[in-house]
């Protein structure tokens, strides 16, 4: 392996390990969504497609550094560092999360988120979309499955080699084994809505706050579209094309969207 790539690989594997740390020892945000909120907006957010947007603008998106707003796993691909740092606050107490209902405690869910995504790192580039219903949340779900399995096989070979007979380790890769396929029959209603509030964060300042404000009223608010357009001072047209807009950077945010 060259130079550079041995220095990007060491840099990845540097920011996911302080990451790591970081979103351990950080406190959770209070502001959740409510499970109603979340189911309606996730049937939003995953639908396969679109109205086309007409030259209409509710309002130009902010001139960013990312005036383009690649998707998130397009800057990965690219080893871009902040791209990687996006992935690991939106994707990574998710992942630590899924670790601890397998039944880690919190160092082995730490070790094992670490070992995640330093396995993200080296296979992002394999991850593609073939199905419709395919998402970068489910493949990452795989991984985590499978390094859990692996970490739990590890820690009991190791402590049956040391004290004999059966031990917890070897129970939890016994349960592991058994890990459905679907990430959602671990993810809890709460954790889910934390990973859609801090997609949200991430993109919030890209748009304009009327653009946001229609978005939010009607996907997450729920109110009619002739009442938000009434009071923003806009057309209802500009509303669903606001609220189009914002759910299609949010699946790009997500990874869940056609490069």
């Amino acid at each position: 392996m060259c130079r550079l790539a041995l220095h990007t690989q060491r840099l990845k594997g540097e920011i996911i390990r302080k990451s790591t740390v970081e979103l351990i020892s950080d406190q959770r945000d209070d502001a959740q969504l409510t499970a109603a909120t979340t189911e309606r907006w996730h049937h939003e957010c995953v639908r396969s497609t679109y109205r086309s947007e007409s030259s209409n603008h509710v309002e130009s998106s902010r001139s960013t550094s990312n005036a383009t707003s690649p998707s998130l796993i397009a800057r990965v691909r690219r080893d871009d560092p902040e791209g990687w740092q996006r992935l690991l606050k939106t994707y990574g107490p998710l992942v630590y999360h899924w670790c601890e209902r397998t039944g880690l405690n919190a160092a082995d869910s730490s070790d094992v988120m670490q070992n995640v995504f330093l396995a993200v790192s080296k296979s992002i580039h394999k991850f593609e979309k073939t199905r419709e219903s395919d998402s970068f949340r489910g493949w990452l779900w795989t991984i985590t499955r499978n390094k859990v399995r692996d970490f739990c096989r590890k820690q009991a070979r190791q402590v049956a080699d040391a004290a004999g007979g059966t031990n917890a380790y070897a129970e939890l890769a016994a349960v592991s084994e058994q890990l459905s396929d679907d990430s959602m029959s671990v993810t809890s209603p709460r954790e889910f809505s934390g990973l859609l509030h801090r997609a949200m964060e991430m993109v919030k300042s890209e748009f304009e706050p009327r653009t946001w404000n229609a978005f939010w009223r009607s996907a997450i608010e729920n109110e009619p579209t002739a009442e938000i357009a009434a009071h923003l001072g806009i057309t209802a047209n500009s509303v669903r094309q606001a609220k189009s807009r914002v759910l299609r950077r949010l699946r790009e945010e997500l990874g869940d969207f056609p490069e």
